[in-house]
């Protein structure tokens, strides 16, 4: 199908050339637009924004250290105690706002049991966070120095 004049007789060759004009009548009506709407994009608006006060932030809870060591003995922030003061010690911990965080540091030749017991005494003095620390693994470039 090919585009011409009325006189096919005379020009059969198609017409090669690509009519820009809408192209360009389209792009002149979008560069108005944008010079139109450009300055609205950097006029801002004053509010008076309403003030608050919050809260004050919340206080970080202590963090208790019980360390247990291979023979099953206490240690309470690094001081030697018995189960029986601990169970006191957990139980006033346990009473404070905001409860303290109950960090468990076990010897890896440390009995289960053990472990299992103080974990239990802090439960059933009423501490609800309890976590377990341990030391990172050592890379093998950190053991074979250390050998």
């Amino acid at each position: 199908m090919s585009f011409g004049g009325f006189n096919d007789n005379q020009n059969s060759a198609p017409m090669a050339d690509i009519n820009v004009t809408p192209m360009v009548d389209v792009m002149l009506v979008l560069l108005v637009i944008f010079i139109i709407t450009a300055p609205m994009f950097t006029h801002a608006l004053k509010l008076d924004l309403p003030t608050a006060q919050s809260a004050p932030a919340p206080e970080k809870p202590e963090t208790i250290t019980l360390g247990i060591d291979a023979a099953g003995k206490l240690y309470w922030n690094d001081q030697p105690v018995s189960e029986e003061e601990m169970d006191s010690r957990l139980a006033d911990a346990a009473g404070k706002k905001p409860q303290p965080e109950l960090q468990l540091r076990a010897d890896k030749s440390t009995r289960y049991q053990t472990i299992a017991e103080v974990m239990s005494a802090a439960q059933s003095a009423g501490l609800t966070k309890l976590g377990f620390v341990t030391d990172p693994k050592a890379s093998s470039k950190t053991q074979a120095k250390a050998n």
